[in-house]
This record gives C-alpha cells, structure tokens and sequence, in this order.
C-alpha cells in the first residue's frame, strides 16, 4: 500500500507538529548555527524543521520537497515566516545553484529511496565549501526497539511483525551511510544518536486520534483500515498514562563537512 505523498488528501499531514527543543540542541551541538545565514531543507515535508531553523537565527531557508501538494500545505504552515522559501525539487536534483548554502537539512528523508550516492552528490553540489550536511534517519536498530509509554511506535512491529521487514529493508545501517558520504566526498563525519520528542499529548485520547489519521507516519499506511483500528486498540491497552503522554522516537544523525 503504502503513503501516496502527491495525494491532495496528505497535504497536511507534515505539518501538525512542532519541533521540541532536544531536536535544536542536538543541532546547535553538531554545527555553529550562529555563523549559518543559508540554509537548505531538502524533503521539508510541512516545513516545521524549516521553521525551526528560522527561529534559530538562520537567516534565510529554503525549502525543497518533490510533492507539490506537501509544498501547499508546507507555504500555508509557514506564512508567517517571510525568511523561508520553498521550491519544487527532489534530492537527487533540487534545482538550486551549485555552492550556495552553509547547511543543507535532511531530514527523515533517506530511507525513502535506495540511491545514497546521487542524493549526497546533490548535497555536495550545492553546499558552500566547508558547509554543513546534517542527515537524520533511522536505522534499522533504531525502528526495533520494544513498546513503551514513550516510545509508541514500538508497538507496531510487536503487533504486526510483517512491517519489521518493510521497515528494515527501507532503512541505511550507519556503515552504508558513512561509506556513502565519504565517497561523495564529505569529511569530518560524526555520528549521535538521539531521542527526539515527537509530540506532548495532553491525553491519550490526543495520541488515538492522531495514530487513526496515521498523521506523519508513512509506515501506517502498510496497514489497512481494520488493522489500524487492530493496532490503535492494543496501544489503548497497552499504554499506562492516560494524560500527558510524551512521545519519543530515537534517530541516528550523520553530520558532514564538505
């Protein structure tokens, strides 16, 4: 099945969250945000992460996204911000000019496509020298871990096992993604892990909602309606905390210099 990302229906599925403070630190610790004044966020999504960026102090931001209904969704979410631009492109070819940006952003995006080497060619391409590549994604120890009050999306691949083989076949092991950026030429790589506050529900019923919209989450579109329904009743029963229930995902975040 899978999630159709050109769907007008998905339009805004990015765009519902904000982005939580472990998220900028774990950045402003892997690069000098200060000295950033162009920045790149290639596969934007809603362009919340764009906007983050913004509201670190960078001064103008770009973002590239290959779903022109995703990019509808990403300039209404961030019409405020009159320093953010966004542009119809893919990462493979983005369409921007060569030597042009101080960091390039790419988040959540990798697992998408098989091809590492075109995509971080692009980012050599259009990074500044001595730029920024930050890259984060999950690898496949990072999708398996066990169920808890925090880390919900354990639960599916403990109720649905088939979706481990389409979650790890999709996902980079940290040795692919380091050969990768060496061999396009990045330097200086350093590897964290991070455990990233996804979103604070105030209620349980919040998170039900949200997982039965399967709201930015393209491995819930495996599951057929039933088996959604299947899955969001196990976690009703699984989950102790009725209120304030903080949701956490760890991810694996490659930083690169060109």
């Amino acid at each position: 099945m899978g999630i159709d990302f050109h769907s007008k229906k998905n339009r805004v599925t990015y765009t519902t969250r904000t982005t939580d403070h472990t998220w900028t630190e774990a950045i402003k610790n892997l690069v000098p945000i200060e000295k950033i004044s162009k920045a790149v966020d290639i596969g934007c999504g809603g362009g919340i992460y764009s906007m983050a960026l913004s509201d670190m102090g960078v001064a103008m931001v770009t973002g590239v996204d290959f779903s022109e209904p995703i990019l509808e969704g990403a300039r209404e979410n961030c019409k405020e911000y009159k320093n953010i631009s966004f542009k119809h492109g893919s990462s493979f070819a983005s369409g921007l000019e060569s030597n042009s940006f101080d960091l390039l952003l790419e988040r959540a995006l990798i697992h998408h496509f098989k091809d590492l080497p075109a995509c971080f060619n692009e980012a050599n391409r259009i990074l500044k020298e001595d730029g920024f590549y930050i890259v984060q994604d999950r690898t496949p120890a990072d999708c398996l871990l066990e169920g808890t009050n925090s880390h919900i999306r354990g639960y599916f691949f403990e109720l649905f096992p088939r979706l481990i083989e389409t979650e790890t076949k999709r996902r980079h092991d940290t040795q692919t993604v380091v050969s990768a950026l060496k061999e396009a030429g990045f330097k200086d790589i350093q590897e964290i892990t991070l455990w990233e506050t996804r979103k604070v529900y105030e209620t349980k019923g919040q998170l039900l909602q949200d997982l039965s919209e399967r709201t930015g989450r393209s491995i819930l579109h495996e599951l057929d309606d039933n088996e959604l329904k299947v899955l969001i009743n196990h976690i009703d029963e699984s989950l102790k905390s009725e209120t304030n229930i903080v949701e956490k995902d760890r991810w694996t975040i490659w930083k690169a210099v060109k």
